[in-house]
């Protein structure tokens, strides 16, 4: 009885969360592979990967934002690229009743959160399919990533501007 008064705490709290997703697509993707079947080839060292992230949000309707979740993978082996993978996935949010003030951490942190596994599941089996060990991207920050990009903006707008030339 215990777990049946739990479970129902818990839907509770989830259904009173004040987000909706309506919607996550692939919105754009590209894996490039420009050096196969030479960068496949078993004597191949073990590609460094690099892993940029990026977040967007923009309002389309009342209430409703779309979030854009970019991820860019490049592996290099030595010299050359060994693959190219670009990720931009997106989905549709509602937050209904929410103060406006708190959209923006929400959109920021919450959405690109919850669209996360599924980005690293496409990043991951593309991966795959172009013939490398599947790429497992660690778990993201995003409340971080927020903070950081708040900081570079706030730096920014304390710079003096110089006048154009």
């Amino acid at each position: 009885m215990s777990d049946q008064l739990s479970n129902g705490a818990e839907q509770t709290q989830a259904s009173s969360l004040p987000m909706h997703i309506l919607a996550q697509y692939v919105k754009d993707f590209s894996f490039e592979n420009p050096n196969a079947p030479q960068s496949l080839l078993p004597n191949q060292p073990q590609p460094q990967v690099n892993i940029g992230v990026d977040v967007q949000a923009q309002a389309v309707g009342e209430d409703i934002y779309e979030v854009v979740l970019q991820l860019r993978c490049e592996a290099r082996q030595g010299e050359g690229v060994a693959f190219l993978a670009e990720l931009t996935y997106g989905g549709l949010f509602q937050l209904p009743g929410l103060p406006q003030e708190h959209h923006r951490p929400v959109l920021m942190i919450e959405a690109p959160r919850m669209l996360f596994p599924f980005a690293r599941s496409i990043i991951s089996t593309a991966t795959r399919e172009g013939g490398y060990p599947p790429l497992m991207i660690n778990p993201i920050d995003f409340a971080d990533l927020y903070h950081r990009q708040g900081q570079a903006a706030a730096a920014t707008a304390e710079q003096p501007q110089q006048p154009p030339f």
